[in-house]
């Protein structure tokens, strides 16, 4: 196991206050995290209070009951002065090598609509021979630095967002994206995340207001559209997510697939995707 980095690291007599945190975040009383993890709230209140050093099957079921992602249930085990027991290794692991594989076949199976596997600030792991087709319909994907990152992508003046929409007035896709990040893993924002936000925040006709955006209308879908030579194509996306994760890089794995809205971005999308395809080779020949 890797050594858990400066992020997972906390002093011993910080584990109440970090316990009291998540309460506070999950809106659970005492008495409700006491039901919730089998744990008597007497015993909780010690701990909090510093009376008490939790043992480590008795802190985990207080994470488990609190749904603490597992990059934060390292950092609870710190405090409490135990070793870290959830796997920080990345997706390139060889013990990730039938995870990977189970990835690989799903986006395979998505062709030919687009499938993305990306970490939990949305950079980019792996992606379908869809996405750079589709993508390099619009813009030319290979002029953007690595690593790659899907919502700079998408707010970006000069990568889809400079793609027009057929609709005057249509609902913006940023401040549904922005709403999106508190969302991930544990509905947690980090240092990290808190600076993609600021980041997303500092690009033109981004508006301050977004950065709390309001509750997404009644829709059961944000549709995503894109318009080229008049054809106006409109997606949804589905995020999936890894079933019972027992290591880091698998909690934190999504793997977003966009879908044809409407029956005609269903019957288009393959002759669209193959014409500017062999255009755009003709050009460059």
């Amino acid at each position: 196991m890797r050594q858990p980095n400066s992020e997972t690291r906390a002093a011993p007599s910080h584990v109440g206050t970090l316990l009291r945190r998540w309460r506070d975040l999950r809106g659970k009383s005492q008495l409700d995290l006491s039901m919730d993890a089998g744990v008597s709230q007497r015993h909780i209140s010690f701990v909090e209070s510093g009376r008490s050093v939790p043992s480590r099957p008795m802190l985990l079921d207080l994470a488990q009951a609190l749904d603490i992602p597992l990059r934060k249930r390292n950092t609870l085990l710190l405090a409490a002065g135990y070793a870290p027991i959830y796997s920080e290794s990345g997706c390139n692991a060889p013990e990730m090598k039938n995870v990977n594989a189970a990835l690989q076949r799903m986006l395979r199976q998505h062709e030919p609509f687009p499938a993305i596997v990306m970490d939990r600030h949305w950079n980019v792991l792996l992606t379908n021979e869809a996405v750079p087709r589709f993508f390099n319909c619009f813009i030319d994907m290979s002029a953007r630095r690595g690593p790659r990152n899907l919502l700079h992508l998408m707010f970006d003046p000069n990568g889809m967002r400079c793609v027009p929409s057929s609709k005057t007035g249509k609902r913006r896709v940023e401040p549904c994206l922005l709403a999106s990040i508190g969302r991930r893993v544990g509905r947690v924002i980090d240092d990290e995340t808190s600076g993609l936000i600021d980041d997303l925040m500092a690009y033109p006709d981004v508006h301050a207001e977004w950065r709390t955006p309001r509750e997404a209308d009644s829709l059961p879908i944000i549709p995503l559209e894109f318009t080229k030579n008049g054809l106006v194509l409109k997606y949804f996306s589905m995020v999936t997510t890894l079933g019972t994760p027992q290591a880091i890089a698998t909690q934190e794995m999504r793997i977003e697939c966009m879908f044809p809205a409407d029956d005609e971005t269903e019957i288009q999308h393959v002759r669209f995707v193959e014409e500017n395809s062999r255009s755009a080779a003709t050009t460059q020949h």
